[in-house]
């Protein structure tokens, strides 16, 4: 089976992927942000502590 993603709506060009995080106590947050694959884009799309936020810089975590 072929994974499809959602297009960009910001760009078009690229695709929502989806991206994975750990809760507090470690627990799995799958679908934790969408981001699009278009790196001049950046759109993206988080839920953070259950509130949802649109265009936040998404980086990679330090730890």
């Amino acid at each position: 089976m072929e994974n499809s993603y959602p297009e960009c709506q910001k760009c078009s060009t690229g695709v929502l992927v989806p991206l994975s995080d750990y809760g507090r106590e470690g627990a799995a947050i799958r679908y934790k942000a969408w981001v699009c694959s278009n790196p001049e884009c950046g759109f993206n799309i988080r839920i953070d502590n259950g509130e949802i936020s649109f265009g936040k810089s998404v980086e990679p975590s330090q730890k």
